[in-house]
């Protein structure tokens, strides 16, 4: 075809957000009940298009993020996850939408956005099991989202973004069991977690808990990628580390 009688197509792009976070020792994840067509009153994640040719997809994320969770992206971890483009993935037309990881320890009560009717913080589980429907291909999205969140909490310190800037080995422990779904032997994942330099570093302070000794403090290491890594352990029946 000549390009004097091409036409561009017609596409619109957008970002949707997996924003996660740990309540409650509870892996959840921030869903907005949608105000508008199409789909007006499911829950979906938080969304949205590109404001014009001028904002990149990362900008688009932020303002995102600003809009639908009051959050600063530039305080928590934020990585792409990936892009869906699936024709009909929307009923309003060729929609495509570039999908976003955003991880923080402690985040607050949403506020829904502008197009919103409400926000909420949902446990993942709830939506994974299909308790709760989502509107959209966003069940995909979500499903990919806490696999690579799964994944690199073997093999990086992802783990720590989930804490605050200084947390014990108890309280990284919980993270590793929200996001895996399974429970772990505490002796065995000190060893581990002790057995990779740079990972986490001793503050020189302790915690005082309700029950036995004062728990030592740490912060994040330097280290972003665990060498050897923390693997994800195999499955019981009852969903318990196998030793």
């Amino acid at each position: 075809m000549s390009e004097d009688r091409w036409t561009p197509p017609s596409v619109l792009l957008a970002v949707d957000l997996v924003i996660l976070t740990l309540r409650d020792s509870l892996l959840q994840v921030l869903l907005v009940e949608r105000g508008v067509e199409p789909y007006r009153g499911a829950w979906a994640l938080p969304g949205g298009f590109l404001n014009n040719s001028d904002e990149g997809l990362k900008e688009a994320a932020h303002r995102e993020l600003l809009e639908e969770a009051g959050l600063n992206g530039s305080q928590l971890h934020l990585e792409q996850i990936g892009t869906y483009g699936d024709p009909g993935r929307d009923p309003r037309g060729r929609i495509v939408s570039v999908a976003y990881l955003a991880i923080a320890p402690g985040l607050p009560e949403p506020a829904p956005g502008t197009d919103a009717a409400g926000a909420s913080w949902v446990p993942v589980q709830e939506v994974l099991c299909r308790r709760r429907t989502l509107a959209f291909d966003h069940y995909d999205i979500l499903v990919d989202g806490v696999e690579r969140a799964r994944e690199k909490l073997e093999r990086t310190a992802l783990a720590t973004a989930f804490c605050g800037s200084t947390f014990t080995i108890a309280d990284l422990q919980r993270v590793y069991e929200a996001v895996w779904g399974v429970q772990l032997d505490p002796r065995n994942f000190y060893r581990k977690v002790q057995g990779v330099p740079g990972f986490i570093v001793a503050t020189g302070s302790v915690r005082r808990t309700a029950r036995g000794r004062p728990a030592r403090v740490f912060r994040a290491g330097p280290c972003t990628v665990l060498n050897p890594p923390i693997v994800r352990p195999e499955r019981t029946g009852t969903g318990e580390e196998k030793q």
